[in-house]
C-alpha cells in the first residue's frame, strides 16, 4: 500500500515578507458605499527567489495575508 507523507514545510520563517502598499478602495452601490483594502507584498528568500502577491478584503490584516499567499505561491527564480 502507499505511503501518504505530510508536507510540514515551515517555510514562513525562511522569507522575507515586506508590505509595499495598503490601499483603501471604494465600491459605491444603491444603498451608499462599501470600504475595502487592497495590500500589495512582496516577498523573497535573499536567495535568488522573488514573488509578489495583491490580496483585497474588508479588512487590512486578511487583505495582507491573501497577498503574502498569492506572493509565496508566484515566486520566480531571479537570476
Amino acid at each position: 500500500m502507499a505511503e501518504y507523507k505530510k508536507n510540514n514545510n515551515n517555510d514562513d520563517n525562511e522569507y522575507i515578507e515586506k508590505l509595499v502598499n495598503i490601499r483603501r478602495v471604494v465600491k459605491v452601490v444603491k444603498g451608499g458605499r462599501i470600504f475595502g483594502f487592497s495590500a500589495l507584498v512582496v516577498v523573497g528568500d535573499g536567495n535568488g527567489k522573488v514573488g509578489y502577491g495583491t490580496g483585497k478584503a474588508r479588512e487590512v490584516p486578511a487583505a495582507i495575508q491573501k497577498a503574502m499567499d498569492k506572493a509565496k505561491k508566484a515566486m520566480k527564480t531571479v537570476p
